[in-house]
């Protein structure tokens, strides 16, 4: 798991929550059913790709015959035979299986990285979530010390029913959205624990892990492009289909076979040995074209693969400056003070609590859609890095 947080880090100090994070990931790539089924899938794939190097059976006959002649007699025959192919042949299948399951590998490790990574994308999920609950809690409990002191002003002629009345309609608005943002969070967190195979996790950070800012597209593009999973997943599987061209090529050399025979008469025994082979005329036909085909074909996925991971790339790479961009748009710290500079306000006399929920409401908005902003610009940072998972 050394590299469980690159994407989130990049050789930045480790600091509590992003441990904590590597622990849940160690825990889910433990418990998870569908990454355990895959490796199971995977390890059966890689046995299976050894079988075709594997001797076939041998075979043994016994015969018994009988003379027709005026004598009379009866003789039988005893032969066991085990056919196997040219040696060379055994050499270049044990390098292709090899090749074939380097690409199984692969492939098991872009499942256990897209597995962790849709973790990960929970783990933001329940972090912006968190960090609405704490920004309705706030607001609710304004809501509570607004409708305390306008009761008592209310008592002693200072406000009206009307203006008591919206403070009570803004505390039920609140106390609806935060029955909504439990009821995500629930719903995120039965997702994760699914994940985890219904073991029992907690998840309560609002922060997120720090992360390297991205300045220069070429750099990060040759260094995403040399660690992405599926193309070197791809790459396995083209070098396997070049051997498998090799392998159908020495299809035609021939196969041979070896043996022990026995005959028995009413004579006498006789043992000896047999030695013979099959020149595969026929069954070898296209084979070699086959394999080119199949080679060419893996090529030109590859290339797509490629081509597809550096558009996608490319287009992250521009949604994250807009999203950087945006986040440094707001002033989060601004917007805190004049929250508690409003309410203050209100209290002195200030301004009206009309004007009061005015002014709040927009700055709760801008808070909430700044959450929102950095939630997605994390989601896209640890998409770019996710194949350092």
């Amino acid at each position: 798991m050394k590299k469980t947080l690159l994407f989130i880090l990049l050789c930045a100090p480790v600091c509590m929550q992003a441990q904590g994070i590597e622990q849940i990931l160690k825990s889910i790539e433990q418990n998870n059913k569908a990454l355990q089924s895959q490796q199971q899938a995977a390890n059966a794939e890689k046995m299976e790709n050894r079988t075709a190097n594997n001797l076939p059976d041998p075979t043994l006959n016994y015969s018994s015959f009988y003379s027709n002649s005026a004598e009379g007699g009866h003789g039988t025959e005893f032969v066991a035979t085990q056919g196997f192919d040219f040696p060379t042949q055994y050499i270049t299948r044990n390098r292709q299986a090899t090749l074939q399951n380097e690409a199984v590998d692969m492939r098991t490790r872009a499942t256990r990285r897209d597995i962790l990574l849709a973790a990960i994308n929970l783990f933001f999920d329940l972090s912006v979530l968190n960090q609405e609950k704490d920004l309705r809690d706030m607001r609710l409990k304004n809501a509570e010390d607004l409708q305390a002191l306008y009761d008592k002003r209310l008592s002693t002629g200072d406000a009206n029913i009307l203006e008591v009345n919206k403070i009570k309609m803004e505390r039920m608005s609140v106390q609806t959205e935060v029955a909504q943002n439990t009821a995500a969070h629930r719903t995120a967190l039965q997702s994760l624990l699914a994940m985890n195979g219904n073991q029992a996790l907690e998840f309560a950070e609002t922060e997120y892990p720090a992360v390297e800012e991205i300045n220069d597209y070429n750099l990060m593009r040759d260094r995403v492009i040399a660690s992405d999973i599926d193309l070197q997943a791809a790459s396995a599987t083209v070098r396997a289909a070049e051997k498998q061209v090799k392998v159908d090529r020495q299809g035609w050399l021939p196969k041979l076979e070896v043996g022990f025979r026995r005959n028995t008469n009413s004579v006498e025994a006789e043992n000896g040995f047999v030695i013979g082979g099959s020149l595969p005329l026929f069954e070898n036909r296209k084979r070699v074209k086959i394999a080119k085909a199949q080679a060419i074909s893996v090529q030109l996925a590859r290339e797509s693969i490629r081509e597809q991971a550096e558009a996608g790339l490319m287009a992250q790479f521009n949604e994250m400056q807009q999203l950087k961009a945006a986040m440094q748009a707001y002033d989060v710290p601004l917007m805190h003070r004049s929250l508690q500079l409003l309410k203050q306000a209100l209290e002195e006399g200030q301004i009206s609590l009309i004007e009061y929920f005015v002014e709040t409401e927009n700055i709760y908005r801008n808070l909430q859609a700044y959450m929102q902003v950095e939630n997605q610009y994390q989601k896209v940072m640890a998409n770019i890095y996710k194949n350092d998972l």
